[in-house]
């Protein structure tokens, strides 16, 4: 067997649904990243501007790095919708897929019997998955930003191990097969999407609930609806979702007792409930804590007005009060 399938085979039995391999050279996106960032669609998350040279190019994330192995995780696009996004009911899929790929990259290196210099990345640095996975042959990017794969949609993680090692690519994806269908873009209750294909992160639900570090702009709270953390709405309504999704094979992104089958109002009243402590035991090994308590007492508290039908009235500034008190002070 080449190495290339052997690598393949090895990364599936790692729990990955997907895997393709992709020769590193200028990333095809990144001057349309670059530009996005200057119009101010970024928001508050600086830290996207860093490593723009490692983004244009990651060869320059080591010396003699050529290939990269590009995975994608499942989390199941099948479960109901609910209060939180689907990929952040479970365990914290970084740490769950980081331990993957440097298991395959030990794995590689005992089997081809020598020391290969790599490194794994997980949303976790100035790497565009996306440019690579496409590359890789993975899918295409759907107009709601996402990469879209033909066999199970757009619910998985994308993952990267750059390697010192030659590989074989696989041909890259260069069909478009959201052909005209705009639902994803129509059914956003913000109107973040500027285009097809570029997304307003400042109007986002998903920034909204979690990267925002300050009180949720009045205009967005009715909009928000029952989401307290993230937004699955673009993807729940994409074709590619509704007949291909699948539930999740790995066991680590199963909702935790706190959130399963829970609905808005319940987890709402819960967080607003928690103390530091309480916070800590719930949301151990979560994506959820990126938020902090306090980001998810804010959440909590515009939920709990949409809910009430109090949404933008006067009369829901005191089921705010909890969630507006617990931003006072706070360095997030």
């Amino acid at each position: 067997m080449r190495i290339e399938e052997s690598i393949k085979s090895r990364a599936r039995a790692l729990g990955f649904d997907l895997v393709g391999i992709a020769t590193l050279g200028p990333a095809e996106t990144a001057p349309m990243f670059e530009e996005w960032i200057a119009r101010g669609f970024a928001g508050d998350m600086a830290y996207l501007e860093r490593g723009a040279e490692k983004r244009a190019d990651p060869r320059r994330v080591f010396e003699n790095v050529k290939s990269a192995v590009v995975v994608g995780m499942n989390y199941g696009g099948k479960a109901p919708p609910g209060p939180v996004a689907r990929y952040a009911r479970g365990d914290d899929y970084h740490d769950v897929m980081t331990a993957r790929l440097r298991e395959l990259h030990a794995w590689l290196q005992t089997e081809l019997g020598r020391d290969i210099a790599g490194k794994a990345y997980v949303d976790t640095g100035p790497i565009l998955e996306r440019d690579l996975a496409r590359k890789a042959g993975l899918g295409w990017f759907g107009k709601n930003t996402m990469l879209l794969n033909p066999e199970i949609g757009s619910f998985f993680f994308l993952g990267a191990l750059l390697l010192d090692l030659e590989l074989e690519p696989d041909a890259p994806f260069e069909a478009d097969r959201c052909g005209t269908c705009t639902r994803c873009l129509d059914a956003c209750p913000t109107d973040a999407f500027v285009a097809p294909r570029v997304l307003d992160a400042t109007r986002c639900i998903s920034y909204l609930t979690i990267e925002l570090k300050t009180e949720i702009p009045s205009e967005f709270h009715g909009a928000i609806g029952e989401n307290i953390y993230g937004c699955d709405i673009c993807q729940d309504v994409c074709p590619w979702n509704v007949r291909f999704a699948t539930d999740a094979r790995e066991p680590a992104f199963a909702a935790r007792q706190g959130i399963a089958g829970k609905d808005a109002r319940t987890l709402a009243l819960q967080i607003l409930g928690m103390d530091d402590a309480t916070f800590r035991a719930a949301f151990r090994k979560s994506p959820m804590k990126r938020a902090k308590l306090q980001g998810l007492k804010r959440n909590a508290a515009v939920v709990l007005n949409n809910l009430s039908g109090f949404a933008d009235t006067e009369a829901g500034k005191a089921n705010e009060r909890a969630g507006r008190s617990a931003l006072t002070d706070v360095s997030f």
